[in-house]
């Protein structure tokens, strides 16, 4: 491993740190008005994007603090976060269709029995692109167009960071360079979550009482 310094792994938690703020702020004005199925997906699965990018981020770490070099952390990063933006996709698609998501979608989680990144890789592409499509969706719904067009930077940043991982090289500069692409993403995402929930989301949408997540 090539490249990787203590900046650099503590950059890495920034946009980990900038998705976690809009999971929440989303989940807040979206616990209600799903159904309870459909919102403890979005739930599950943001916990699975966000343990995916705290294990890169935890691996980057120890390893640029010379504590150990930890890669199965790292191996973790789609096998994580794609089934996680999949989850996420579904519970936005049933929000916004008023169905429940289909079961059989629960199959992309099944462990692969060859050594490619490859299905997780297009499950997140699917998974990220579904998320970022209901939001923009959403967000047209409400007549927020800036937000709409932050998803959509948003979505053009996260299949960036799709190119660049096939491009990888472990060097200095391709890890500021996907950080700094991932940064953007997410904060895009976090601006665009942002001001749904400054235009009055829950009240907008109506006043259906909360129901319980269990």
């Amino acid at each position: 491993m090539n490249g990787i310094t203590v900046p650099m792994a503590i950059y890495d938690f920034v946009p980990v740190a900038l998705f976690f703020l809009a999971a929440v702020l989303l989940q807040r004005d979206l616990y209600g008005r799903m159904v309870k199925g459909a919102f403890s997906l979005l739930a599950a699965g943001s916990i699975l994007v966000l343990l995916g990018g705290v294990y890169k981020a935890l691996w980057k770490i120890l390893y640029a603090c010379g504590v150990c070099d930890y890669p199965v952390l790292a191996a973790s990063f789609f096998p994580i976060q794609a089934p996680g933006f999949l989850l996420v996709f579904l519970a936005m698609l049933a929000y916004l269709t008023r169905k429940k998501p289909a079961e059989r979608a629960y199959a992309v989680a099944a462990v692969p029995v060859f050594e490619s990144n490859l299905p997780f890789l297009a499950g997140q592409i699917v998974g990220c692109a579904g998320f970022q499509w209901c939001l923009f969706a959403l967000a047209l719904r409400r007549r927020q167009r800036l937000a709409a067009v932050l998803f959509a930077v948003s979505f053009v940043f996260m299949m960036a960071m799709g190119y660049l991982s096939a491009r990888f090289d472990n060097s200095a500069p391709m890890h500021w360079l996907a950080q700094s692409v991932n940064l953007a993403g997410n904060g895009a995402l976090l601006w665009g979550v942002v001001l749904l929930h400054r235009a009055g989301f829950r009240a907008a949408e109506g006043s259906r009482e909360p129901a319980p997540v269990l």
